[in-house]
């Protein structure tokens, strides 16, 4: 079984390269279902994957699959090589199945699209760079799937490059703001594997961990995971470099599902995880991620709540949920943070997709404000939406709870600061979740234009809602407390898990389910039923509202600080240096040229004697030269 795991990129390759070729003879609905075919393949290849290494006892589920020698240069030896083990088949399924879903979805939501064939050429191309990412055997290898999904999102973000908003201005910038922002961080990505080469000798995952636990100095392997940190908040949005994943909504809704739910976004937390064992030793790099992630789920959860966008909402509440994942392998609880990673799969695809359809009824508005009363007209969306929004929430039973509440266990068995601060976010995220169901589904409407125009969606865009929705219900079974069958899964690539103490983890779930609940109820009150007492116990806070509205000025202060002093500074090299200096000196050059061109040209007068005196002078010289100079 092992033997055929090239397929996993195989097909989607097939699918991007017979779309890209002899894409524009075939229908709309060949297209899409040749992207989607291809990835449901993969998705039959991990579930083949998964089978195989269930069939083997615990401590042989790793497994390196050798596809051919790509670089030799002296020492310097690597491998095109798969590595199989319960992380990154686990990683390969929600990719897989996940994005197979939102292909489908794409199929009816991209229906009308001008660039229908290009766009489905980039999904199988980002769904290609991501299995690369998660299935490659070294630092490398995983390095190129990570610039590939980098070039996949610039591609999409950017895809209507030619439109302009006000929310998202030029909507190709928001396309290179990914790029560039995650360029900082890829900066030290390569940095870190530098480090390790002249450290170990080697950038294949299994001989670094090894030769680490042998021979790496405490301050380096602080280090190179340090550098990791700073790749990581890159591509997981986390603080200071999670600026790029509100704008990256600009792209069309399916992107912003399968950048935030299946690939992208969860690159940083799958390269922490995958390196945990360089994280176990260094307690100053592991905190610090800590720190990261619970600092910027606390900052996203506070803008979520204010945002007026419904996409908007969701990216944030995306940045937040990373932020926990992050806070998660922090602490050390890789499994709990991985387990979080799958349910948020699940459900922050489900709502994404949910959005899509209400933009889709409501000719692309998304303003909450506008809505109202939805739940009458799209009651699949509505009803789907709520799930969704249940399982973000943490409400007892849905996967969300179980999965933060690991997460939570894991702060909490570590530092309680860091734990507070979790759990008050739990409460804002229970917060702004029913705020985004109860302001556009509830109530009466508030355009009724928009009102008048919604429908609800076709079965192919509904339908991949209800799978989502069922997997947002029961997705928490995967890692049931006291169970932890998913975290014993992840073993033989996580390491050991540690059993919490039992009255922590009761204490845990009791205060979870507390705080979901209050949530909840305080944004039915608000929402709903429009009672006083939510306002009266946020009147202490209503001096930050500005503050939040505004994002917390973190892009003014980008743009202050960063951006407009390249722009002048590259102004100053394109009109000084450029123009003046290079300009001048070619310019000079050609100048210098013509002015002895027009002095040698006189002497062409057409004077015959001017000719003979030259020619008189000429044999002077040379008669000079040999009397004299010999």
């Amino acid at each position: 079984m092992f033997d055929i795991a090239w397929f996993l990129y195989a097909l989607p390759a097939a699918g991007l390269l017979v779309n890209l070729l002899i894409g524009h003879r075939l229908s709309r609905q060949a297209i899409g279902w040749i992207a989607s075919g291809a990835v449901i393949g993969s998705f039959l290849v991990a579930l083949g994957l998964l089978a195989g290494l269930l069939g083997l006892p615990a401590e042989e589920r790793i497994i390196t699959v050798h596809l051919w020698d790509w670089i030799t240069i002296g020492s310097f030896h690597v491998a095109a090589a798969l590595l199989i083990d319960p992380l990154s088949v686990t990683m390969a399924l929600i990719v897989t199945g996940v994005g197979a879903l939102i292909h489908i979805y794409s199929i009816s939501y991209m229906e009308h699209d001008e660039r229908f064939q290009r766009f489905f050429i980039y999904l199988n191309l980002f769904i290609l760079a991501m299995l690369v990412l998660v299935m490659s055997d070294s630092f490398l290898g995983m390095f190129v799937g990570w610039e590939g999904v980098g070039l996949a999102s610039y591609l999409l973000i950017g895809f209507w490059f030619d439109r302009r908003d006000d929310s998202y201005g030029y909507y190709a910038d928001a396309g290179k703001k990914a790029f560039l922002v995650n360029r900082v961080g890829d900066f030290g990505m390569i940095i870190a594997m530098l480090m390790l080469w002249t450290s170990l000798g080697s950038l294949t995952f299994l001989e670094v961990f090894e030769a680490a636990e042998h021979g790496l100095a405490a301050g380096t392997a602080t280090v190179i995971c340090l550098l990791l940190l700073l790749g990581a908040t890159g591509k997981s949005a986390q603080i200071p470099l999670y600026v790029w994943l509100p704008d990256a909504m600009a792209g069309p809704t399916p992107v912003s599902a399968l950048i935030h739910a299946a690939t992208m976004v969860t690159a940083g937390i799958y390269m922490i995880a995958r390196t945990n064992v360089l994280w176990h030793m260094t307690p100053v790099a592991s905190g610090t991620a800590a720190w990261i992630g619970a600092l910027t789920a606390l900052l996203a959860a506070s803008i979520a709540l204010v945002q007026v966008d419904l996409k908007k909402i969701l990216a944030y509440s995306t940045i937040s949920q990373l932020g926990y994942m992050m806070l998660g392998v922090g602490v050390g609880a890789y499994g709990a943070a991985i387990f979080h990673l799958v349910t948020h799969a699940f459900f922050k695809a489900l709502l994404f997709l949910a959005a899509g359809s209400v933009m889709h009824a409501l000719d692309g508005e998304l303003d909450i404000r506008k809505m109202g009363g939805l739940r009458e007209k799209m009651p699949v969306t509505y009803r789907t939406f709520l799930i969704g929004a249940a399982a973000l929430a943490g409400i007892p039973l849905m996967s969300g709870f179980f999965s933060k509440d690991a997460i939570l266990l894991g702060a909490l068995s570590q530092n309680v600061v860091l734990y507070a601060i979790g759990l008050f976010t739990a409460l804002l995220t229970a917060f702004y979740s029913f705020r985004a169901v109860f302001v556009p589904f509830h109530g009466t409407p508030r355009d009724q234009r928009l009102y008048n125009h919604a429908h609800e969606s076709p079965p192919l865009m509904t339908g991949p809602l209800w799978v989502l929705a069922i997997l947002s219900i029961f997705g928490g079974v995967l890692n049931l407390p006291f169970v932890l069958t998913l975290e014993r899964w992840l073993e033989p690539a996580l390491g050991h898990h540690e059993e919490p103490l039992l009255t922590l983890e009761l204490i845990a779930i009791t205060l979870s389910v507390i705080v979901a609940v209050f949530g909840f109820l305080m944004a039915y009150a608000r929402y709903q039923t429009n009672e006083a007492w939510p306002r009266r116990l946020a009147s202490p806070f209503a001096a930050l509202q500005p503050v939040v509205e505004h994002k917390w000025y973190v892009d003014e202060f980008y743009m202050a600080v960063v951006v407009n002093p390249v722009r002048r500074l590259a102004d100053w090299f394109a009109q000084v240096v450029d123009k003046q200096w290079i300009d001048g000196a070619v310019n000079g050059v050609g100048r210098l040229s013509l002015a002895w061109g027009e002095q040698i040209r006189r002497l062409q007068n057409g004077v015959v004697p001017a000719y003979a005196l030259s020619i008189l002078l000429g044999v002077v010289a040379v008669v000079a030269y040999f009397v004299f100079g010999a």
